[in-house]
C-alpha cells in the first residue's frame, strides 16, 4: 500500500517483539489512571461531555508535539485521518454513555466484540480460532457479565463495539502509511471539532456551569492525556509493528491489566472466576505469538 503523505516513513522502525505486550500493559496503567480522573466529573458533567473533554485535551497535546502541519498533507490523507479521529471520539462517547447505563464489566464485555470480530476475521490458522476462543471465554470470566440491564446501555455498547473495530482496521491503515501519530493529531481535532455541537449544546442545556469550574478542564486535560493521547499513540507503535489480528487479541491485555492493577493499588482480590479469565488470556497470546514455518502476510486493509 502506497502511502498517503509525502514525508518518508519514520514510524515504521522496528521494535523488538518481546516489547509488545509491555507496551499495552504501560498503555493500559495510563489509561485506567485517566479513567480514575473521569470518575470525578462523572458527578456533574454528562458522559458524552467527558469523552469530548477527552478528545479535545488529547488533540491540543498531540498537536502541539506532532506539529503535523509541517507534512504536505493530501485530501485523500486528511480524509482518513478525519475518519480515524471521528471513529476514535464516537468510540469514547458511546462506551461512556453505555457505563452510565450498565455494568462497566458487562459494558466491557460486550465492547470486546469488535477486537474479537477482527481477530476472527483477520485469522488464517487454526491456532488462531483457538486463541479468539480463549479470548472470548476469558474475557466474559473477568467481565463478569449480567444480563439483567438495560437495552439502551446495550446498545450503546454493541455501537462501542463496532467503533472499536473500525479503530483498529483504520488505525492500522494509518500507521501502515507511516504516519500513524499525525493522522491520529489531525484526526482527533477535527473530530473535536465537528462533534462538539452535538456534545457540548445538550451539556449547556443541562448545566453550562460545569464549564466555569476550572476542575473540569483540569480533570479534562489529564483524562485526555493519560487516557487517549498516551495510549492511542503507543497504539500507533505497535500497529506498525503487528497486524490487526493479533492486535485485536493484544487488546484482551487490557482488562487482565486492570485485574491486575486493582489487586495490587486498590486491594481489590480476583475472585477464581476472575483469575482463570486472565489465564486464559495469556495463554491465548502465548498461542497466537506462536512463530510460524513460512511467511504469512497480512490481508490488505480495506479501502
Amino acid at each position: 500500500m502506497s502511502s498517503t503523505l509525502s514525508a518518508p516513513r519514520l514510524e515504521h522502525r522496528r521494535i523488538p517483539g518481546w516489547s509488545v505486550p509491555l507496551i499495552f500493559v504501560v498503555a493500559a496503567v495510563s489509561q485506567y489512571v485517566g479513567a480514575g480522573l473521569g470518575v470525578f466529573l462523572f458527578d456533574t458533567t454528562e458522559p458524552a461531555t467527558v469523552a469530548w473533554l477527552r478528545a479535545a485535551a488529547a488533540a491540543v497535546v498531540l498537536l502541539v508535539w506532532r506539529r503535523p502541519w509541517r507534512r504536505r498533507w493530501t485530501r485523500r490523507a486528511t480524509v482518513i485521518a478525519a475518519g480515524f479521529g471521528v471513529v476514535t471520539v464516537v468510540m469514547n462517547v458511546v462506551f461512556y454513555e453505555a457505563i452510565a447505563r450498565i455494568p462497566l464489566g458487562t459494558a466491557v464485555a460486550i465492547e470486546f466484540l469488535g477486537p474479537v470480530a477482527v481477530a476472527t476475521l483477520g485469522s488464517r490458522r487454526a491456532r488462531d480460532v483457538l486463541a479468539v476462543l480463549l479470548v472470548a471465554a476469558g474475557v466474559f470470566l473477568l467481565a463478569g457479565v449480567r444480563i439483567d440491564v438495560a437495552p439502551v446501555g446495550v446498545g450503546f455498547a454493541l455501537a462501542a463495539a463496532a467503533a472499536w473495530a473500525g479503530y483498529i482496521l483504520l488505525g492500522k491503515r494509518v500507521a501502515d502509511a507511516g504516519a500513524g501519530l499525525d493522522s491520529l493529531a489531525v484526526g482527533m481535532a477535527v473530530a473535536a471539532v465537528l462533534l462538539a455541537p452535538f456534545v457540548l449544546i445538550p451539556q449547556i442545556v443541562i448545566d453550562a456551569g460545569v464549564f466555569a469550574d476550572p476542575r473540569t478542564w483540569l480533570f479534562g486535560l489529564g483524562v485526555g492525556v493519560l487516557s487517549s493521547a498516551v495510549p492511542y499513540a503507543l497504539d500507533q507503535v505497535v500497529l506498525a509493528r503487528v497486524g490487526r489480528a493479533r492486535f485485536a487479541l493484544l487488546l484482551a491485555l487490557l482488562p487482565a491489566t486492570a485485574a491486575i492493577v486493582g489487586a495490587i493499588m486498590l486491594t481489590q482480590r480476583p475472585e477464581p472466576g476472575e483469575l482463570l479469565g486472565i489465564a486464559l488470556v495469556m495463554i491465548a497470546l502465548i498461542v497466537n505469538a506462536a512463530p510460524t514455518r513460512g511467511p504469512e502476510a497480512e490481508p490488505p486493509a480495506p479501502l
